[in-house]
């Protein structure tokens, strides 16, 4: 059996976290748990669509995998220090800890990323060089031991097969693929910022924009990137500072 964590919190991305779960879900013996502070209704970014939270922080001590996924939210949640201290606590057992698209920002945040390549979406993927992680931008799943970061959204259909082919083998994975028909051929060629054109990226970046700008969301970024300037400043100040010599 292998116990699955998806942190499930408001604000987040749903397609970050529904298709994982339903690639990871079919693992054998997975038992999926949907954690949070406290059991009940999580309402994702869209504010219409709710899932419920099966299982507490506290009740999912010692997952074997980890999944936190991303959302316009992220700033608020990657300043809940309850949520933060649960990450590391957990991670120092889990067999995998994961992230996708700004889902990674919150695994910075608690720490884990420092000194690691790590990837996110590309709105937040420079974010995560504040966290003394080491910023890229142009794979689709980064792992670094057994974290394993995406890019946004979408990638996280990618993220789960991979894992499920670490876990339970090529074969369960490919068959996996099949039975959810994940054989991608989109009418459009814009998937990456390399490839998408000047108007499409400002259109999409207004699309992100459009929650990120809530007061709760908009407060939270800044009081983030602020403290982690304070952070910054007050490391340089320490290692600038002489070292007296024992006489």
């Amino acid at each position: 059996m292998i116990q699955i964590a998806f942190v499930v919190y408001p604000g987040f991305t749903a397609l970050d976290m529904v298709g994982p779960y339903e690639v990871l879900r079919n693992l054998p013996g997975a038992e999926v748990r949907f954690v949070w502070h406290e059991v009940g209704p999580i309402t994702a970014d869209s504010g219409v669509l709710v899932i419920g939270a099966t299982h507490s922080l506290t009740e999912t001590p010692s997952p074997e995998l980890i999944l936190v996924p991303g959302g316009p939210s992220t700033p608020v949640h990657a300043r809940d220090e309850a949520l933060l201290d649960w990450l590391r606590q957990a991670h120092q057992t889990a067999k995998w800890t994961t992230s996708v698209c700004s889902g990674s920002v919150i695994l910075a945040a608690a720490g884990l990323l420092r000194n690691r390549r790590a990837t996110s979406h590309w709105l937040t993927v420079s974010a995560l060089k504040a966290f003394g992680a080491i910023p890229v931008g142009d794979e689709r799943i980064v792992r670094h031991d057994n974290l394993v970061t995406s890019a946004g959204v979408s990638a996280g259909l990618d993220l789960a097969l991979w894992l499920a082919g670490e876990i339970g083998g090529e074969g369960r994975a490919k068959a996996i693929q099949l039975a959810i028909e994940y054989d991608p051929q989109p009418p459009f060629d814009s998937g990456h910022l390399s490839k998408a054109s000047t108007s499409t990226k400002a259109a999409a970046t207004a699309l992100l924009s459009r929650d990120s700008v809530k007061p709760d969301n908009l407060t939270a970024t800044t009081m983030l990137a602020w403290e982690q300037a304070l952070t910054a400043v007050r490391s340089r100040r320490r290692r600038r500072q002489p070292r007296l010599s024992s006489a």
